[in-house]
């Protein structure tokens, strides 16, 4: 399916929830945040009726995320009906890496392709000071764990301030090289200033070329992180929504004054 600036989209990233395990500076308050409702998020079946559609009209890419999207219930069992979808060529998870060392091998088996695992330090103080609330062991425990599952490439997520030159992200590149990750430097972005810019190593933040949609935890098809228009596929129907989404996908982003990053995944 292509867009009215005839950009191909073949590209669904899937927020399966707004919570998460951790608290990170540039994601989250301290404090958290109201939460929704459980009859507000969408089921996996809702889910994998949206992901049947999608992939009729051309989508083969789907990416699951959050919040944190392992700390979903049965979140494997949602990878499952996924990849059970004849036509996705890659199904993926962006992740903290929290909970790997215990899912990476059921997710594996489930059927997902691969993970990006997000990773800003490797000091253990400076990750701690960052997420408020984590342990960067346990993210080292779940790399392996992946590595072992065969969930490549693992890819690294990590955010800079200005630059990849900077201290923290000069000793994550060491730690990729030294075990066999790829790395993507990924500039701190400001929804509501529009701040953006593309990915080091992948091509987010490149409207010109840009062939996703997002779909949110709660049934929003939202066709530009950096917009505010969305679409619900409860109030609209499936159909409606997509169709909708990419009528009005927008040339480039500007800036989404209601949406936050623990929502939509990035």
């Amino acid at each position: 399916m292509y867009d009215k600036f005839n950009r191909k989209i073949n590209y669904l990233r899937i927020s399966v929830t707004d919570r998460c395990n951790l608290r990170c500076t540039y994601c989250m308050p301290a404090e958290g945040i109201q939460l929704m409702q459980h009859q507000d998020i969408l089921s996996f079946d809702e889910i994998t009726e949206l992901v049947k559609y999608a992939v009729n009209l051309g989508v083969d890419k789907v990416r699951i995320t959050g919040g944190e999207p392992l700390v979903r219930k049965n979140i494997v069992e949602l990878v499952k009906m996924i990849a059970e979808i004849k036509g996705i060529k890659d199904l993926a998870m962006t992740t903290n890496g929290i909970f790997l060392k215990q899912l990476a091998q059921p997710l594996a088996d489930a059927g997902l392709h691969r993970v990006n695992i997000s990773l800003d330090t490797v000091n253990p103080e400076r990750y701690h000071q960052i997420t408020r609330l984590g342990e960067i062991k346990l993210v080292f425990q779940g790399i392996e764990a992946a590595q072992k599952a065969g969930l490549n490439p693992i890819k690294i997520n990590c955010v800079v301030k200005k630059s990849s030159a900077e201290p923290d992200a000069v000793e994550v590149s060491k730690f990729c090289k030294n075990n066999n990750l790829q790395i993507r430097y990924i500039k701190e972005m400001n929804l509501e200033d529009g701040i953006f810019s593309q990915v080091e190593g992948g091509t987010g933040g490149n409207c010109s070329i840009c062939n996703r949609l997002r779909l949110t935890s709660n049934g929003d098809i939202m066709p530009c992180l950096f917009s505010d228009i969305k679409f619900n596929i409860r109030e609209l129907g499936i159909k409606n929504a997509i169709e909708s989404a990419l009528l009005n996908k927008p040339k480039s982003g500007h800036v989404a004054v209601k949406s936050k990053f623990y929502n939509i995944g990035g």
